[in-house]
Formats: C-alpha cells, sequence, structure tokens
C-alpha cells in the first residue's frame, strides 16, 4: 500500500512486545491530515508522521541525541555521517539556523526525526529557516513521531538501520532496502569524510559571546590533525589554546605528518566504526612507537589510540549522545559532551602501559586513557563542546602544556 493511503493512527507491535502508539496530530504546522511520511526500522517497527525538508527516502543507522540544544551543531558534525538522529528535545527548529554554529560547510546526518516542528524561528542570530536550509541541502525530516516511545525502542533492542521515506512507495520494498544496507560495523566513514587534501587553520570562534581562553603566544604550538571528521570548534579550540594547525587527511603516513615539522599531533573524531580505520591506527602505531612526541585524541581519535595500544573496540548498545554525560575519576568529575557508537574494552588495554584515567559514571564505559611513560593521550568526550558544557576544555590545555614540556 503506498505510503499516502495508510491510516491516521495505528498501534504496531515491536519485537520487544511493546506497543507503539502511532496516533498522530500535528498540533499547528500541518492542514494536512494524514500522515504523509513514515519511519521504518529494521526490525518491522514502523511509526506514520509529517514530512519535512527534502523529499525522497533516506537510510541509515537510527539513533537518539539528548540534548536541549545545538541541533544546527549535531546536524554538522561529521561524526553522524550515515545516521538518521532522533532528537528527543521535543521542540524542533525554533532557533532556526545560522552561520555560525556550523561544524561543517554541510550537514552529514542523512536524516532526523522530531516531535514537532517550530512554526517559525525567532532568535536574533537566526540567518534562514531550517526547513529551508534542510530543502537546500537536501536533507529529509519526519515530525509527529512519539520520539519517547521510539527512544525507549532503541534502548530496549538498540540502534538498528532504518528509514525516513515521504515517497509513495510500499513498506515491505523499504524495509528490503533498509536490510540490504550494511550495518555500521566494520563500516570505514572516516575515508568517506575526511578532507582530500591538507590545509591550515589559525582561525579563532567569530562568535563573540565565547568567553572562553583565547591564547596567541607568539610562537604558536605546530600540530598536525588528522582529519577523521574533524568539527570546526576542535580547530578553534586548539587555536584558542595557541596552536597553529596542519590537517591531514585519514590516510596520511608517518612521513607525511613528519614532513610538517609539528610538535604534537591530534586525532579527530569521527564516524563509523573506529577499528576499520586501519590507516589511522597503523599512523598511531608508527607515533607511539617512533616519535616521542606528544599525541592528544578525541572520541575516534581516543578510540584508534586505544586500538593502536593493544586494546579492541565494541559497539554500544544504542551509543552516547547528549550534552549531559558525568565522566571522572575519584574526587573529579566533568559533565561531557557525547557522540559516539563504539568504545573501548577495558579489560583489553594493557595495564603496564595505559592507565583508564576516567570513566563514564553512568555505565563505567572507558572514558578517558593515558600512556604511563609517553605524552600520549584521549578522551571519550568533546572538550570543546559545540553544543555542550565547558566543563573538559582544559583537556586542550594539557596538550599544549605537553608540547611546552618538550619544548623547553
Amino acid at each position: 500500500m503506498g505510503m499516502k493511503n495508510q491510516k491516521t493512527s495505528k498501534s504496531v507491535a515491536t519485537s520487544s512486545g511493546h506497543s507503539l502508539n502511532l496516533s498522530i496530530k500535528s498540533k499547528r504546522r500541518s492542514i494536512v491530515s494524514t500522515p504523509d511520511a513514515v519511519l521504518i526500522l529494521a526490525d518491522g517497527t514502523v511509526m506514520e508522521g509529517f514530512g519535512f525538508g527534502a523529499s525522497g527516502t533516506s537510510i541509515g543507522e537510527v539513533v537518539f541525541n539528548t540534548g536541549m540544544t545545538g541541533y544546527q551543531e549535531v546536524m554538522t558534525d561529521p561524526s553522524y555521517a550515515g545516521q538518521l538522529v532522533t532528537f528527543t528535545y521535543p521542540e524542533f527548529g525554533n532557533t532556526g539556523v545560522n552561520f555560525q554554529d556550523d561544524e561543517n560547510p554541510r550537514p552529514h546526518a542523512r536524516g532526523i526525526i522530531v516531535r514537532e516542528l517550530s512554526d517559525y524561528a525567532s532568535n536574533w542570530r537566526t540567518e534562514e529557516e531550517l526547513e529551508s536550509w534542510l530543502k537546500r541541502h537536501q536533507i529529509i525530516g519526519i515530525r509527529g513521531v512519539d520520539t519517547r516511545a521510539l527512544v525507549r525502542h532503541i534502548r530496549e533492542v538498540g540502534t538498528m538501520n532504518g528509514a525516513i521515506s515521504n515517497e509513495e512507495r510500499s513498506y515491505s520494498d523499504v524495509l528490503e532496502e533498509i536490510k540490504a544496507a550494511p550495518s555500521m560495523n566494520g563500516l570505514n566513514l572516516a575515508e568517506v569524510v575526511s578532507t582530500k587534501t591538507k590545509y591550515p587553520w589559525r582561525q579563532l570562534t567569530n562568535i563573540s559571546f565565547d568567553q572562553r581562553l583565547q591564547n596567541l603566544p607568539q610562537r604558536p604550538y605546530r600540530v598536525v590533525a588528522i582529519d577523521f571528521g574533524i568539527k570546526r570548534a576542535i580547530l578553534e579550540r586548539l587555536t584558542a589554546h595557541g596552536c597553529d594547525v596542519t590537517v591531514l587527511p585519514v590516510d596520511s603516513t608517518l612521513e607525511d605528518v613528519m614532513t610538517e615539522h609539528p610538535e604534537g599531533v591530534f586525532l579527530s573524531n569521527g564516524p563509523g566504526d573506529p577499528a576499520a580505520v586501519q590507516s589511522g591506527i597503523r599512523l598511531a602505531k608508527e607515533l607511539i612507537d617512533q616519535s616521542n612526541m606528544p599525541i592528544f585524541g578525541i572520541c575516534m581519535g581516543h578510540q584508534i589510540l586505544g586500538l593502536a595500544l593493544g586494546g579492541q573496540t565494541f559497539k554500544l548498545d544504542y551509543g552516547h549522545r547528549g550534552l549531559n554525560h558525568p565522566c571522572g575519576r575519584p574526587g573529579q568529575v566533568e559533565i561531557t559532551s557525547q557522540n559516539h557508537g563504539f568504545a573501548l574494552k577495558p579489560d583489553s588495554l594493557p595495564t603496564d602501559t595505559v592507565h583508564i584515567t576516567h570513566f563514564n559514571l553512568n555505565d563505567r564505559t572507558v572514558a578517558a586513557l593515558a600512556h604511563r611513560y609517553l605524552p600520549v593521550f584521549g578522551v571519550q568526550y568533546h572538550p570543546e563542546a559545540s553544543p555542550g558544557p565547558h566543563d573538559a576544555d582544559h583537556h586542550f590545555g594539557r596538550f599544549v602544556a605537553l608540547m611546552a614540556e618538550r619544548r623547553r
């Protein structure tokens, strides 16, 4: 049956035995009484709603983000490549979009799932309405979905592939396409989103009300950043802490790195399975074994460091994506911004050379590590925030301090 011919309410039994209430009624926006878009999960769960943004069908891993702000940064973060993002905050689009908050020149999320889409943007920084921005970038959205029920389902059965479609297609045809899509396990998306050519970065944030540290030394620290899907905010924070950054592609070799005469190497965030990024793991091993220079990894970069040090990674049931994850150690807790679907296995890390310095205090997964004898460390979370709290910004200062000690 074509999607526009479906009933306006339906109760679909999930694989966990729960019933998802699919009764949809838009409060303000739509004069359409019949749902015209559908979200289908790989386990056969169906949720109807109303389409917005671009037209078509988009397939990806269905995940959820619990942040109450920062949807533009989320959608433009390359770490969300290949994913359909469910936003748990019920009101969406109310701040529009602006050209200062992009983490990348284009959005990388394949689609968005929301409860309620605001009629119009009302914010002093708004430069474009969200829906026109989504259409311009060919991103599909669905609204009117019971996102609480959807998130409960994902938490119970785990993340899986799904599709958003507002086309006249049968559910069975779309489900077959979903089942044929590759799993995130083993998927190297870093090579898809990484820069193809090297480029310099020396730019501070142009957001006037960002009052965080901006340190511009006479002799900036030369840093090579390996781009697995790097965010602009990370580059801005490295610059703010006194770094002169050269960004290199994901497949860069040790020779490529050393040609830049760096004083430190940064390994960035990125999408997909870290164990599949063999070029990055190989480079990290060579840097640890041969360079003796400070190395700092964030998110995927942290995982790649762990893999290079002999550890193993695994896929989380539903990932960590939000702005309020507590991480720390006895006597020190940081509230952190996170976005990752994989984590390091703590028992796989060699205790003679690796120290787990921080745990995620929600589930005790590895949140940060450091080499016991070398200036090498990584954090699973995002100290640049964007969006999120600034508790962990000091890790950039820690990286710079290691380079300063080496320089002396």
